[in-house]
């Protein structure tokens, strides 16, 4: 007997952005570990990967982030 049940049917208006079809699903259709979200909506989800890349910029140049260059602090 299983602990924990697999939960097949999301939420209506659930998005989530699979990374390992490279799909948009409504509903945890595959594992945690292979989608992104959820999003309120399937556009938010289409946009999963370039709102990350946008965030990953952002962070790889923000300067609180990078230790100070010549040992300062």
């Amino acid at each position: 007997m299983a602990l924990f049940k697999k939960r097949t049917v999301g939420k209506p208006g659930e998005w989530y952005y699979c990374l390992e079809h490279r799909k948009v699903e409504e509903g945890p259709d595959c594992p945690g570990k292979d989608r992104m979200g959820p999003y309120a909506s399937r556009p938010e989800a289409e946009a999963a990967m370039r709102t990350a890349a946008e965030r990953n910029l952002q962070w790889e140049n923000d300067p609180r982030w990078h230790d100070r260059a010549g040992g300062e602090g």
